[in-house]
């Protein structure tokens, strides 16, 4: 299904405020010591910021998977971003489906605290190649 371009810059909007809600709510989540919902809202807030940077550039995303395709191909192997921004983004997936599928694991404060700035220039990032 291809997108108007109204429809288009939309999707790209209301992805990028939803990035930044659900960073807010990272911040929310941390002074209240609830790490894993933390490290849940946190790949989220990247995962939308992703999202909408594809959908700005015409591409369709239909998983999670595809995204992490899509990205790494379109935007980091390119050089477009740098490197780190992938290996943040899978780290980010698999600490979020650890604390959400894995009654055993529990997310360590410092591994997620070390994640967040790095998470917030990633989206601001994404944000400055969508303008």
């Amino acid at each position: 299904m291809s997108l108007s371009d109204e429809e288009r810059s939309t999707i790209v909007r209301l992805e990028i405020e939803k990035s930044k809600n659900t960073f807010a709510e990272v911040i929310t989540l941390v002074n209240a010591g609830l790490w894993s919902g933390a490290a849940n809202r946190l790949y989220y807030a990247v995962f939308h910021a992703v999202c909408a940077l594809l959908v700005h550039d015409g591409h369709q995303v239909n998983t999670h998977q595809g995204s992490h395709a899509l990205f790494g191909l379109h935007y980091i192997k390119t050089g477009i971003l740098p490197a780190e921004f992938g290996h943040l983004y899978e780290q980010l997936q698999t600490m979020r489906e650890n604390s959400d599928y894995n009654c055993i694991y529990e997310v360590r404060p410092e591994e997620l605290q070390s994640q967040i700035e790095p998470a917030r220039q990633m989206i601001s990032a994404i944000e400055v190649l969508i303008q």
